[in-house]
């Protein structure tokens, strides 16, 4: 029996009519400062049925029809359901692999996780936990979606730590039905589904509990006695504290009624390894923008006591397409990420501005450039340090590192029903 947080689920695939190609679309929080990319995925959907007309793009969550997007969501998901758009399979699970725009393939697993294992707040010892600290502030709009939606769409990443590739890797894909094999739109590679038998299930479950046994644990991290933390969060971390955050709500409005078996108490992710040569851990850079460049930056300077005597830690600052890489000598965390996000949030609090995280270093000069803004670009973090520093120190700041290039993020393609 499994003993774990992850587990089958009922999941829905868009049946063999639907252009594929066109209903798998990139995950919701990429591409927010770039409305021309959803633009073109707008005009590439046209009006087949996609998993673009179930989401709401990070980009408008400030638009004035933000309530109407979210009513047409729930609409949409209705009228799919209705009009069969997708296969059911009952206690799936998914194997997956993506051959990314760099050609490496990524594999992966689809299931559910048991969100009464999991648990986002800072010093969480709870068997999943969130590996960047989650900006609450962010859940409520997504909260909006997920009320009244019979259906939730994951681009949710969970990574595990499994050096001798004893459960993803050791999937043999070649007896197993193949559900959907297509390309990805906007350079996104492509991506191919299996669904795995009950044997392939049996041998997943004893994998994982044997990562987690306490003794093997400990003795894996050289540490004594500390609670398991088996699943990180790679991917998708608001949106899985989203999903725990309705799932408390509803046991609160709901206090005579056993919710055990809701759909709600668990959510669709894909666990994937952390030693795929597929992940790149990559920093994630600030674009900031509508402030006062030289008195940020003069603040800043002043603060973090920066200068080109080299220091452990490190920030590039691009402004007025001028760059001038500055050693950070007063830190405040043990992350150059950390230093810098602590003193942005200061300032922006007292100050007033915008911040945004942008991936790929062009991108956030050019944005940088284009909204008068100033571009903070980051060291890359070693992923081999994920798992002991979130069992150590709790939570990193946030967007603190991201896996590889937007192009490579999850694609929208399957479902879970999260109504009764």
């Amino acid at each position: 029996m499994n003993t774990t947080a992850f587990r089958n689920a009922d999941i829905l695939i868009p049946n063999n009519n639907i252009n594929m190609e066109k209903w798998a679309v990139i995950a919701c929080d990429q591409y927010t400062g770039e409305p021309e990319y959803w633009d073109r995925v707008r005009q590439n959907v046209g009006n087949s049925p996609s998993s673009l007309n179930m989401i709401l793009p990070e980009l408008y969550l400030e638009n004035d029809d933000v309530p109407e997007r979210i009513a047409n969501i729930g609409m949409t998901m209705k009228k799919y359901l209705n009009d069969g758009v997708f296969t059911e399979y009952k206690n799936a699970m998914i194997y997956v692999e993506r051959v990314q725009s760099n050609g490496i393939v990524r594999k992966g697993i689809i299931g559910a996780i048991d969100l009464e294992q999991y648990d986002f707040s800072k010093g969480s010892t709870s068997q999943v936990r969130a590996t960047e600290a989650t900006v609450i502030e962010r859940i409520p709009p997504r909260i909006k979606v997920r009320q009244g939606a019979p259906l939730e769409l994951p681009h949710i990443m969970i990574l595990i730590d499994d050096p001798d590739n004893t459960v993803i890797e050791s999937v043999d894909c070649s007896g197993l039905e193949k559900l959907y094999d297509t390309k990805l739109m906007e350079n996104g590679g492509s991506i191919s589904g299996y669904l795995m038998d009950e044997k392939s299930q049996e041998r997943i479950d004893k994998a994982l509990s044997a990562l987690s046994e306490p003794d093997s644990f400990n003795s894996r991290y050289g540490i004594n006695n500390s609670p398991v933390l088996l699943y990180a969060m790679g991917d998708g971390n608001h949106s899985l504290a989203t999903a725990k955050t309705y799932y408390e709500n509803l046991k609160k409005e709901n206090p005579d009624t056993d919710l055990s078996n809701h759909p709600a108490r668990y959510a669709l992710v894909e666990i994937v390894n952390l030693h795929s040569d597929a992940l790149k851990f990559e920093a994630i850079y600030r674009l900031v923008y509508d402030v006062d460049c030289d008195k940020l930056i003069s603040g800043l300077t002043e603060n973090l006591a920066l200068s080109h005597e080299p220091a452990g830690q490190w920030v590039e600052i691009v402004c007025s397409g001028k760059s001038d890489k500055l050693y950070i000598h007063n830190t405040s965390s043990n992350l150059s990420v950390g230093s810098l996000q602590n003193y942005l949030d200061k300032y922006l609090s007292e100050n007033g501005g915008k911040i945004d995280y942008i991936h790929g270093i062009e991108n956030v000069k050019s944005l940088a450039g284009k909204h008068n803004g100033i571009a903070f670009i980051l060291p890359d973090m070693d992923k081999s340090q994920l798992f002991p520093t979130v069992i150590s120190d709790g939570a990193l700041p946030r967007k603190t590192f991201s896996m590889g290039h937007a192009d490579d993020k999850r694609f929208y393609i399957e479902a879970r029903r999260i109504s009764e």
